[in-house]
């Protein structure tokens, strides 16, 4: 029988064509599994895109830190420049450090890679911003992700040296590729760091020695009759016009050349402009500013970011001095920034809003383990404002140190106006010697019958006619002592 040929040329015989080529289990795999289906981005042509592979964070390329290349002689930097096309003429004549900066500028310029430096500002969803233009948000800070952030184990405060790269298109903001220090410490040498608040806190028993020359007589008040230590929560209560933004940057300048090893930092909320430049002019330390053009929250994130950069200092057991001027305005900012609690004292001040003002003068204190937090407030009295008194009476007992001055000094140009009779130190003992303690108690004694103007008038003017406060005991402690035996035989009168 002849076997019938169909159109398509194939014989009738032979099995059907399987136009199906899947599995017998109904297009399943052997093992019973479901196919998956490819979760890659595929173009038109059906083959994956680059950008599927691309990972989240930029890979630095092998470039030469600062510190790197300072380990290197100078005829290494020599063949490194020429990597790079810089010629160096003579390099005999030339420094180190010259042709450190030439490969620095040069790798930055090839690579788009730079070296930044700046404070860490975590923010509550994880990521944070190093803020290179002190510690306020400006245009060229540093996006640090959560994940570096773990990694590195930083903290909110810490200074850090890093290696970022330019914002590509599209990109807002500097991105970090690598950490290289933390607070001047390399990465591959932190160790495990111990936390502000897990420290001892104690008296302070180390004193800050003020006097510095004989004409400066605020600071020599301040060293006799209301001494401050290491970890002194001292509160200045002050008038307008008193005089005491002069008095602060006397105390900076006289710790910073008493006491080279401690780090000042001024931090002034809702100041006038020109006072923060005066103060960057004055002292030798730190000036962190948010003047009053600028919104309540701004005075409030630059506060808690200084706050957090002293804890960081003192956990690494330095001695950390923060001015702030003033403390009152500080608590006015909060007071618009927090949600309202519904419960709001006399002067229109919300209860909730004393919070994080409190625990930002409460975090003063001497650590027994090494390291102090010095805080030295201004609070503001005799404004007119109501507010501003409930203020100073919330702030009034936190303290362990008061220097009141006076409007009745300050209008009669008796500067420093301060109240010596009211204004003191407590646990002065820990910070005076047996004798100094013994001398100002007699004198204290002595005038405790007069009014606070004569009093102060009566010490300046003694003060005045001597050279240094040990001249100054020895010469006043014998009129003190028969002033007082006096007043006691005559009965209470001179």
């Amino acid at each position: 029988m002849k076997s019938l040929v169909n159109a398509c040329g194939r014989c009738e015989s032979e099995p059907p064509l399987q136009l199906d080529h899947r599995p017998n289990e109904n297009g399943r795999p052997p093992n019973g599994g479901r196919r998956r289906r490819s979760r890659r981005r595929h173009n038109n042509t059906g083959f994956p895109q680059p950008e599927a592979f691309a990972q989240n964070e930029a890979q630095a390329p092998p470039l030469l830190t600062a510190a790197q290349l300072e380990e290197k002689n100078k005829s290494e930097l020599v063949e490194i420049a020429k990597e790079f096309s810089i010629e160096i003429a003579a390099p005999a004549k030339v420094k180190k450090d010259e042709i450190v900066l030439q490969i620095l500028a040069a790798q930055q310029a090839r690579s788009g890679i730079e070296t930044a430096s700046g404070i860490l500002d975590i923010l509550p969803e994880g990521y944070g911003f190093l803020r290179r233009a002190g510690y306020v948000i400006g245009n060229e800070d540093v996006y640090v992700s959560q994940a570096q952030i773990r990694r590195a184990d930083l903290r909110r405060g810490d200074r850090v040296d890093a290696t970022v790269r330019r914002p590509k298109e599209g990109e807002k903001y500097f991105g970090l590729l690598r950490v290289d220090r933390v607070n001047e410490i390399d990465i591959e040498k932190m160790g495990v760091r111990k936390l502000f608040e897990k420290g001892t806190p104690i008296y302070p028993n180390e004193r800050f020695k003020l006097e510095v020359r004989a004409t400066q007589l605020s600071t020599r008040v301040i060293d006799l009759f209301c001494p401050i230590g290491k970890g002194q929560r001292a509160l200045i209560v002050s008038p307008p016009k008193a005089g005491k933004t002069t008095l602060l940057k006397n105390i900076a300048n006289s710790i910073s050349i008493n006491h080279p090893e401690a780090h000042i930092i001024a931090l002034l909320v809702d100041e006038r402009p020109e006072e923060v430049t005066d103060m960057q002019r004055t002292i030798d330390g730190e000036v962190v500013a948010s003047t009053f053009d600028e919104h309540p929250e701004n005075h409030t994130a630059v506060a808690e970011l200084t706050m957090e950069r002293a804890k960081r200092l003192v956990e690494m057991g330095k001695d950390v001095v923060i001015l702030l001027d003033s403390i009152t305005r500080l608590a006015r900012a909060y007071n618009q920034v927090v949600p309202n609690s519904g419960r709001t004292l006399s002067g229109g001040l919300d209860t909730a809003s004393l919070h994080k003002p409190k625990r930002f003068f409460g975090a003063a204190r001497k650590i027994e383990e090494g390291g102090s937090l010095t805080i030295i407030a201004t609070a503001l009295i005799e404004t007119g404002s109501k507010m501003d008194d409930i203020i100073f009476e919330e702030f009034k007992g936190t303290g362990n140190m008061e220097l009141n001055l006076t409007r009745k000094l300050a209008e009669s140009r008796v500067f420093p106006a301060v109240d010596i009779k009211r204004s003191g130190t407590r646990h002065e003992e820990l910070l005076l010697s047996n004798e100094e303690m013994r001398k100002i108690w007699m004198l204290r004694r002595a005038t405790a019958v007069l009014n606070s103007g004569d009093i102060t008038e009566i010490i300046l003017d003694k003060m005045a006619q001597t050279r240094t406060n040990d001249e100054f005991l020895a010469s006043v402690t014998k009129e003190a002592l028969s002033m007082s035996r006096g007043y006691e035989e005559n009965n209470g009168k001179y």
